[in-house]
């Protein structure tokens, strides 16, 4: 896996203005996608933290020795004492707290992905509650040893070199810390545990890619004249999870040619497959455009705007099997659907253009068009809808709501989906009664 740094163009959706992204973004996307990161800082900082503390410790014992204060040397080593046995709980007592952290966790990974989709598991390893809760928990275990390793044998006040007390009040601090954690972590995870949760997580990450979009209108790749080179992936197969953008442009910029993307981003990649072909020149050299590409082995939200609808219609999917038969499910992950379709209606959507800072075009890619979209929101919910009139009519609602929202020009995908909803119900509901309740819209399905 290759990966880069990405800066994006920065636009509107709705009424919220959107920052260019940071230079590091992708990077921090990245490493929320991993549980290691955030632990192993945590043990670095508390290694630091120690080290800081121990000399502290130090300092005071050595001015109350400079001092000739034996006895303030003499009442510490009686804190400490008492603190010793307490260090020594805490350091066993908090393997037992993670021991249940991952418990609680793996539990709810599993739920989530037999209830939900296979997908959003991705939102548990990502979430930040469970990471600082594991991360201040491994903290405290490893702070907790080395403070009992500043535990000295020596009596002798004249001879004694330090006395862990700061070191002993921070282990308390921090198991006082970890209790509040651990008390918001299981909130966070019976929240995330809530279908409603989830399904709003996913809106939410799906707004964000939304935002990031350019807002100009889309280019017309027959003016870019013709093709002069391609550039090949030669990584390992994966998805495509995300361009860094800011590369490619300067690569672009400098060699004085337009890049196109061939793939989208969560396409499959393999090894010799086309990334880039070039208009205006000769292609950049490797080393200008190494590290531009993200190859993984599933689709992250980062750049990937069709990936939120993709998971939603996953749980609506997995709500109206047979197995599970929750239609009130689906009707939640449609509203959000209809919810996403709604705000980037009015947005250039197909191939979008990045520039340098003068202003040139200097990169073409390609994201998913208002068709695509309305299809995967929908195509596959309306095939498994049929017998389930709350379904329906929750769709047929949000259709109607969107043909009044949406312009001219992305009405027909709409009126296509609304007519073969409507067909289907014709063919496979026998009742005309049935048939009418069925075909009649309602924003709450079955209110």
């Amino acid at each position: 896996m290759s990966d880069g740094l990405i800066t994006s163009t920065g636009g509107r959706l709705g009424d919220v203005k959107v920052r260019r992204p940071r230079m590091l973004s992708p990077l921090r996307e990245h490493l929320r996608d991993t549980m290691w990161f955030a632990p192993t800082a945590g043990l670095l900082g508390s290694m630091l933290l120690w080290w800081g503390a121990a000399e502290l410790d130090a300092g005071i014992v050595t001015s109350l020795r400079d001092a000739g204060d034996y006895d303030g040397i003499k009442e510490l080593m009686g804190i400490a004492d008492d603190a010793k046995a307490v260090i020594s709980t805490i350091g066993s007592a908090m393997m037992t707290f993670i021991g249940v952290v991952f418990s609680i966790s793996l539990v709810a990974v599993q739920m989530a992905s037999g209830q939900f989709s296979p997908r959003v598991v991705r939102l548990y390893v990502r979430s930040r509650i469970t990471k600082i809760t594991l991360t201040v928990f491994m903290a405290t275990f490893l702070f907790s040893l080395l403070t009992l390793t500043s535990f000295d044998s020596e009596r002798d006040p004249r001879l004694l070199t330090s006395v862990p007390l700061v070191e002993s009040v921070l282990a308390m601090v921090m198991v006082l810390l970890s209790l509040l954690l651990f008390v918001a972590y299981v909130n966070g995870t019976v929240r995330m545990m809530r279908i409603g949760f989830v399904i709003d997580r996913i809106a939410r990450e799906s707004f964000r890619v939304a935002m990031k979009q350019p807002t100009e209108l889309p280019v017309d790749t027959a003016r870019l004249g013709p093709e002069t080179a391609r550039v090949t992936h030669l990584g390992r197969a994966g998805v495509l999870r995300d361009v860094n953008i800011a590369r490619a442009v300067r690569a672009a910029r400098r060699q004085g040619v337009v890049l196109r993307l061939i793939p989208r981003i969560g396409d499959f990649v393999v090894p010799g497959t086309p990334v880039f072909t070039v208009h205006g020149g000769a292609a950049p050299s490797r080393r200008a455009l190494g590290y531009t590409v993200s190859v993984g082995v599933e689709r992250t939200f980062h750049q990937d705007l069709a990936f939120g609808l993709r998971q939603l219609s996953d749980i609506a999917l997995r709500a109206l099997s047979p197995a599970v038969n929750d239609p009130t499910t689906a009707v939640q992950a449609l509203d959000r659907i209809i919810q996403f379709l709604a705000s980037i209606a009015p947005y250039p959507l197909g191939a979008l253009g990045h520039r340098d800072r003068r202003g040139a075009l200097r990169l073409v890619q390609s994201v998913p068009d208002w068709t695509a979209l309305v299809d995967l929101g929908f195509t596959e919910i309306r095939g498994a809808a049929i017998g389930n009139p709350q379904v329906t009519r929750r769709m047929l609602a949000g259709l109607d709501d969107l043909l009044l929202l949406t312009p001219e020009e992305r009405r027909e995908p709409l009126l296509r989906h609304r007519t073969l909803l409507a067909q289907a119900v014709e063919r496979s509901v026998p009742e005309s009664a049935d048939r009418t309740f069925a075909l009649r819209p309602d924003r709450q399905g079955i209110g």
